[in-house]
């Protein structure tokens, strides 16, 4: 898995320990509208998705106004919760050893992109990515929109690029896009979601990732 051209990483869940956080947002949002919280499970399966769709799939009776409030409700909740969000050990080393190697890095992320440049800068991984996308930027997953305007703006093809994700969102919009994927079971989705996505492997740990994408 160390001979691709390109490696697209999604971000909440796979290089950032963040589904906690994501989780306690919602459902304290919810709370605050006076809407039935959703359980840890329902929560963590619509994460990769973008907001609007996630929202709709948790809370398929609210109106459009009220996925609004709700939408504002827990952006204000995320980024005031004093649950951590970290990156995973040894995610920079992995992507500094991935740019030594002149592999191009891109992220797809079901993130705004004002959420990303957030994390961007206080993680200070600007510098690590040849280019994101974001959710606001392009079609939810699984649709392949991200992937594909990823190989058009880098000029890799398909077969060239892998997509590395913790949700089963990620890797079927890798299946769409027709490239190979990656899964890691450190975020959303146990290992058996990501296994009937039909990923190339399955790792369980940023170290284990790295000797598979890095040969380090």
């Amino acid at each position: 898995m160390d001979n691709y051209k390109l490696y697209i990483f999604d971000w909440d869940g796979t290089l950032m320990d963040s589904i906690a956080r994501i989780v306690t947002s919602i459902q304290t949002a919810a709370e605050r509208l006076s809407l039935k919280p959703p359980s840890d499970d329902d929560a963590k399966s619509i994460i990769g998705l973008s907001l609007v769709p996630a929202l709709q799939k948790l809370f398929p009776d609210l109106e459009a106004h009220t996925v609004k409030e709700m939408i504002a409700a827990y952006k204000a909740q995320y980024s005031t919760t004093e649950v951590a969000s970290p990156l995973f050990d040894h995610v920079k080393e992995m992507l500094s050893l991935l740019k030594a190697q002149n592999k191009l890095v891109a992220v797809a992320t079901g993130k705004a992109r004002q959420g990303l440049n957030h994390m961007l800068d206080e993680t200070q991984l600007h510098q690590h990515f040849d280019m994101t996308i974001c959710a606001d930027e392009s079609v939810s997953k699984p649709a392949p929109d991200m992937i594909q305007q990823l190989l058009e703006k880098l000029n890799v093809k398909p077969e060239e690029a892998v997509m590395i994700g913790d949700s089963r969102h990620d890797l079927n919009m890798a299946n769409n896009a027709g490239v190979a994927s990656i899964g890691i079971t450190l975020g959303a989705d146990k290992r058996e979601s990501l296994d009937a996505c039909q990923p190339k492997a399955i790792v369980d740990s940023i170290l284990e990732l790295k000797a598979l994408v890095t040969g380090h």
